[in-house]
């Protein structure tokens, strides 16, 4: 499982990233809709490391949080 980071833009949609695979993602209207697009995003990434016979990288990153 990939850490995956959900930012709210200014305009009021949605922006998702993973921190262990530059490039990999998504953008949508909701944060419903930009799940859906991180989601496939990462699969289509890792079909194509798949077809290249190249292995995913590891997960590396969590994320927690502590109180103020």
């Amino acid at each position: 499982q990939y850490l995956v980071i959900y930012e709210p833009a200014e305009d009021g949609g949605w922006g998702a990233y993973l921190p262990d695979i530059d490039g990999v993602i998504a953008i949508g209207s909701t944060r419903d809709e930009v799940e859906v697009g991180i989601r496939g995003a990462l699969q289509m990434y890792i079909e194509d490391l798949q077809e290249r016979g190249e292995t995913p990288p590891e997960p590396r990153n969590v994320a927690g949080y502590v109180a103020a």
